[in-house]
């Protein structure tokens, strides 16, 4: 059965994850491969907040399932001000296919997710950041080859990206390390949905402990759009947990990963981002890809 709705990893069953990765990885290797699943429809990708990476990928995945991106500002749209986020939803659910959305809060989606006609995709909330949790996948696939048994280790702050890769890895099979500064940990509630969906997560304070043996080192911002305000804080919280030359080479020999935007001399050195074992350009590459995939399996029986 295809989903509703893509708010989160754990939306989609184990099998249907790796169908989306089989097939993003086969119309990679050969874009003729590509179906046209939206010809002639519309793709609704609503931004409440600034894109780069995400903006540019949905669209240009929409555009090569032959359909027509229908790129919204907030201000265009005005959620909870203008009209409802069930109205937005039940009114874009008339003109098009599929609605993608980048909110502030993950309550927004959940809203127009039990509006919509259409189906819902969560292109980043406070939350989660699963369409990034998928491209992550399909990198490490390319990397590593089989999933199962591999071990990441995230360094940073335990936010929306690492919430994401938590159910990621709990429904493919990966082992996931978190290492966090206190008070900054992934959410118990997280936490404990990723070991219930069978994943194996573990928290460690000590980075160096955590990357020992890990087939890649993940890290993102200290300080997330929303966080300004606490960004003096943050820095120094996080001082710890930079991710640098002596920390990838503790790890024996992973590769390293980033969600990007850097904020280079931050949570990264130049040298590892810049580095031989950087995979990160890969990393954006591969959000295409992945997200491609996922609007062809949700807006078909057969994709």
């Amino acid at each position: 059965m295809t989903p509703a709705r893509f708010l989160e990893v754990d939306d989609l069953s184990p099998g249907l994850l790796a169908r989306v990765l089989d097939l993003a990885s086969a119309w990679k290797a050969d874009p003729a491969l590509v179906p046209a699943a939206l010809e002639g429809r519309g793709a609704a990708l609503l931004f409440e907040k600034p894109s780069a990476r995400t903006r540019v990928s949905t669209e240009m995945a929409v555009h090569t399932l032959g359909g027509h991106p229908v790129t919204l500002r907030a201000e265009e749209v005005g959620i909870d001000g203008r009209e409802s986020a069930e109205d937005v939803a039940r009114t874009l659910g008339c003109f098009t296919a599929v609605i993608a959305a980048r909110v502030f809060d993950h309550a927004v989606l959940e809203r127009m997710a039990g509006a919509a006609p259409v189906p819902v995709v969560n292109l980043l909330s406070d939350r989660a950041h699963p369409c990034q949790a998928l491209a992550d996948l399909l990198t490490l696939r390319e990397r590593l080859g089989s999933l199962e048994g591999r071990r990441v280790t995230y360094v940073g702050d335990g936010n929306n990206v690492a919430a994401s890769l938590a159910f990621a890895a709990a429904l493919s099979g990966l082992e996931l390390t978190v290492s966090s500064p206190t008070g900054y940990e992934l959410d118990a509630e997280v936490l404990a949905r990723a070991r219930n969906l069978g994943g194996s997560v573990e928290l460690t304070g000590d980075p160096y402990e955590a990357v020992k043996g890990a087939d890649a080192v993940y890290t993102d911002v200290w300080v997330s759009m929303g966080d300004e305000d606490e960004a003096g804080p943050r820095r120094r919280a996080f001082a710890t947990h930079r991710v640098d030359r002596d920390l990838m080479d503790a790890s024996g020999g992973a590769v390293f990963m980033h969600c990007l935007p850097a904020h280079r001399g931050e949570e990264v050195t130049d040298d590892v981002l810049d580095g031989p074992s950087s995979v990160v350009w890969q990393q954006a590459a591969n959000r295409m890809h992945a997200v491609r995939a996922l609007l062809a399996v949700l807006v078909t029986e057969e994709a």
